[in-house]
């Protein structure tokens, strides 16, 4: 156990909840850019209906408590939960969150998922070594980097092509009408498994800060006051939204319609609510990102701008080893003191 002031633990538990809510502006674009893109809402509806569902996740825990393994991943399956210090967290929400701010100001789609799993472990292994690496849970984060977009691009473009089919004997504006309800229902689905998977990233982080305090005795889970902090913070977040990035993700990658927002928000729950059920922290954004792409070669492969998924592409490769830099080094100075 490590001794730390409640002062400073309060101060500590204040930064997660600010990279929380940075998660939630930073993401908004998962939630929002095809119902804005396709103007089926506006953007402050939009903002909003995020929000909104974002918190719903709340309420869906209650019901489903095995939804809540993500938490449980990040705090004791990436970093051996003993071996975690309260400069660990700190070096591990300032390099998540140093990225983030880079990207969002670049309007670069990228993961604050994988933002905090780089800072979590470049600040670990600065402090343990790579001894205090739980590769098991690291491995299954880092498989799930490529199977993510790479499945959401699959059963985007699968259900393109089957909802396709059932719809071939209607007129184009019926299609278009039946098309418009089920990507309002698609998004609210999404943004629930948005919220539900991403909030639990900081539940897990508070958690062991407060486990590797004394804070927390008993079994290893997530007290009920810091579920729903974290569940309000990352709705506020959506709800300033994330502009910049909505752009790329919404009509910079490929140019969409109701059928095509349908299916990418469609297979994209189905991928959020699966991983989080599995327990596994995906990127919200590679998911939505890989989904947009399927949508998008399901009509044809030149409707996608290559070049902007590239740059996409490129930046998720960066973010784990860039976060882990700044997480390290944030651990190190922590140790000046």
């Amino acid at each position: 156990m490590h001794e730390l002031a409640f002062p400073l633990l309060a101060g500590l538990i204040l930064i997660a909840l600010a990279f929380d809510f940075l998660n939630g502006l930073h993401d908004a674009a998962n939630s929002i850019a095809t119902v804005v893109a396709t103007r089926l809402l506006g953007p402050v509806q939009a903002v909003g209906f995020a929000a909104f569902f974002n918190f719903a996740a709340y309420f869906l825990t209650l019901a489903f408590p095995a939804l809540h393994k993500v938490a449980d991943t990040i705090g004791k399956g990436l970093i051996d939960k003993d071996l975690v210090t309260p400069g660990v967290v700190f070096g591990a929400l300032i390099g998540a969150s140093f990225w983030n701010v880079v990207t969002w100001l670049k309007g670069i789609p990228s993961s604050s998922s994988h933002a905090l799993v780089g800072g979590l472990i470049g600040s670990g292994v600065a402090h343990a070594g790579l001894g205090g690496v739980q590769w098991t849970g690291l491995n299954k984060t880092l498989i799930a980097i490529v199977l993510s977009p790479t499945l959401g691009m699959m059963l985007a473009l699968l259900i393109m092509l089957v909802s396709s089919w059932m719809m071939r004997r209607a007129t184009a504006r019926g299609a278009e009408r039946r098309f418009g309800m089920l990507h309002l229902i698609s998004s609210a689905a999404y943004s629930t498994g948005h919220g539900l998977n991403d909030a639990q990233k900081t539940m897990g982080l508070i958690t062991v800060l407060l486990y590797s305090t004394g804070y927390l005795s008993g079994d290893f889970q997530v007290p009920h006051w810091v579920s729903i902090s974290c569940y309000v913070a990352i709705s506020l977040g959506t709800l300033t939204g994330g502009w910049r990035i909505i752009e790329t993700m919404g009509s910079r990658i490929t140019k969409i319609d109701h059928h095509q927002g349908f299916a990418a928000s469609t297979g994209g729950s189905v991928m959020l609510f699966a991983a989080s059920w599995l327990g596994i922290p995906v990127s919200t954004t590679h998911t939505i990102t890989g989904c947009i792409i399927g949508a998008g070669v399901a009509r044809r492969a030149s409707a996608v701008r290559w070049g902007v998924a590239q740059n996409v592409v490129t930046a998720w490769l960066i973010t784990i080893p860039a976060s882990a830099a700044v997480g390290a080094l944030f651990y190190w100075l922590t140790t000046l003191f």
